[in-house]
């Protein structure tokens, strides 16, 4: 998949507990499906080093950290 990084903000869903990761676009929305649980921020988590290793993007939650509906901003 080849993500919109000339911007700096990314607008996805993310799917906790998806027995799976993956990063898929679905109706032309950005959804990311994590394995880890909504729990203690472990969702919030393994998100941001989905895209450290998959990307090599330093990634910040910019809003929706408690919520599915999230945008992240890119660092570098």
């Amino acid at each position: 998949m080849n993500l919109p990084i000339q911007q700096k903000q990314l607008h996805l869903k993310v799917i906790p507990q998806a027995g799976r990761t993956a990063l898929i676009e679905e109706n032309g929305k950005i959804k990311l499906y994590l394995k880890a649980a909504p729990d203690k921020n472990k969702a919030n988590r393994e998100l941001i080093t989905f895209f450290k290793k998959e990307f090599g993007l330093v990634v910040s939650i910019k809003s929706g950290a408690h919520s599915r509906e999230k945008v992240i901003e890119i660092i570098r």
